[in-house]
């Protein structure tokens, strides 16, 4: 009988079920986008409900309409936003909170204190990440010490802290298991990433107390089996990682040197480095790209925390666009923003510049300026931040020719044109370009044997079309320098 994979792919702006056979093509997809909550300045909320709904609905619906019995689907992946904190009730499993999302830049003046005190080598070198809001422990400390009656109830093992992932893990099962993967604990800046366990000195000096943890497992693992009456059938929950990461797994970089790059809600470029934890001197992050079998291996990475994010504000804010698929004609015809930069720093900058209260500016703006200058310059925005993060790896000695890319945005070849030229490099596009819901369908394959090996994942990653440079490294660099000083006007760390 013909065996199936659901993998579930709880993002930032939507919660999607993606249908994959057991030669990993896509069979179905179903999609949700849900709301987005800014209570304040630099704050960014989700209802944990609407998550938990728009992800039950997903996968009962691409079931539905791919006509597919549940009993033929052979296992669930989990892929997930990442650093997004939730903590809930151990009995009735009630969130005491709306999740807190990983832009979200609430605790900015707390991480700045903790670096006043001289403790982010401590951080840095245990976790491989910097003090930064971004990241899922100053916001779970945030929710003890804000949300009446919350520490209390913590300390006495009432309650449950974990990121979706573990969140959804928890539903899914009724509240049998609750669990994450070494990729999504070496996010929360409580875990040590060299021996893969919960740090009681990161714990402490947060004051979060053990209990709220969950239980970290490899990222492909037997993790708990959904209850029988959510879909018809009890499904084992065989694969977990962040977003990122299983991109980076969908995408096939198995190799040490190997980089690719997504274009969702935010951007993100993880290089594989292997076995070993590289420190980076230029702000990236030492991450575990993944787990199996008890090896760890690790990634260097850059995070930008706007992408497709200001595609949509140019909708929904701006509404200067109907459409996301709109900006590829308009850049087309357009072909350069004159001299017009967008900084999206809506919720500060990350990588390499870590700016919690930078802020956006649209800047060069003259007369002439006009909708299609904004929107081409959203685009190139894009690319620029990436050179950032290229740039950045450049200094820390790392040099790649060729970069690949998935994620939505990446389906606009202008978009995929100008950043091979900014870059001067091949960026190459895969047939599957949701390579983080393909991840997520690789790593559940594996625990249940559809798949047997990496390099049998490898084998099925195909080249849709690869970018070369066109205009000239003359221009591109002219251009940058111009970005270069834009995003210099709104930093307030410099």
């Amino acid at each position: 009988m013909t065996k199936f994979i659901i993998s579930i792919d709880q993002g930032t702006t939507s919660s999607r079920a993606v249908l994959f056979s057991e030669s990993g093509e896509i069979v179905g997809t179903s999609q949700q986008e849900f709301t987005q909550h800014f209570p304040n300045d630099g704050w960014v909320e989700h209802d944990p409900e609407e998550i938990w709904q728009t992800t039950v609905e997903s996968v009962s619906n691409v079931l539905k309409e791919t006509n597919t019995a549940v009993g033929s689907v052979a296992a669930i992946g989990i892929t997930n936003q990442r650093e997004t904190t939730l903590v809930w009730d151990r009995n009735s499993g009630e969130v005491v909170y709306r999740a807190i999302v990983w832009q979200d830049r609430r605790t900015a003046d707390y991480c700045e204190s903790l670096r006043e005190a001289g403790f982010e080598d401590v951080v840095k070198q245990k976790t491989g990440l910097l003090l930064d809001p971004y990241f899922s422990g100053t916001k779970l400390r945030w929710i003890l010490n804000n949300v009446p009656g919350v520490r209390d109830r913590a300390e006495k093992g009432e309650l449950a802290f974990g990121t979706v992932d573990t969140f959804l893990l928890w539903r899914l099962t009724e509240g049998a298991c609750h669990k994450t993967d070494a990729t999504n604990a070496s996010r929360t800046l409580l875990f040590n990433i060299h021996t893969q366990q919960w740090d009681d000195e990161l714990l402490q000096k947060m004051d979060i107390p053990r209990s709220l943890l969950p239980e970290v497992l490899d990222s492909s693992a037997a993790f708990g089996d959904t209850a029988e009456h959510l879909f018809g059938a009890s499904i084992p929950v065989a694969g977990m990682a962040g977003d990122q990461h299983c991109a980076l797994f969908g995408q096939g970089c198995f190799d040490a040197g190997m980089l690719k790059s997504t274009y969702g809600t935010g951007c993100f470029a993880i290089l594989n480095t292997g076995e070993q934890a590289l420190q980076s001197n230029n702000k990236l992050l030492t991450t575990v790209a993944y787990r199996l079998n008890g090896k760890v291996t690790y990634a260097l990475e850059g995070s930008i925390f706007v992408a497709g994010a200001a595609v949509q504000w140019l909708r929904d804010s701006l509404k200067i666009i109907d459409h996301a698929a709109e900006t590829q004609a308009i850049a087309e015809a357009t072909e350069d923003s004159a001299g017009v930069y967008l900084v999206p720093a809506f919720t500060g900058l990350g990588a390499p510049y870590w700016d919690a209260d930078a802020r956006g500016a649209l800047l060069g703006m003259t007369r002439d300026s006009g909708v299609n200058e904004i929107v081409t310059a959203t685009l190139q925005s894009v690319c620029y931040q990436t050179k950032d993060l290229l740039e950045a790896m450049s200094s820390d000695g790392i040099q790649t020719n060729v970069l690949r890319v998935d994620g939505g945005m990446v389906e606009n070849d202008w978009v995929m044109q100008y950043l091979s030229d900014t870059l001067q490099i091949e960026v190459d596009r895969p047939e599957v370009i949701e390579t983080t819901a393909l991840g997520a369908c690789f790593l559940a394959g594996l625990q249940v044997g559809i798949f047997e090996s990496l390099d049998d994942l490898k084998a099925k990653w195909q080249l849709q079309r690869k970018f070369s440079p066109q205009r000239s490294a003359n221009l591109m660099d002219s251009r940058y320098k111009g970005w270069q000083q834009a995003v210099s006007r709104v930093r307030t760390n410099e």
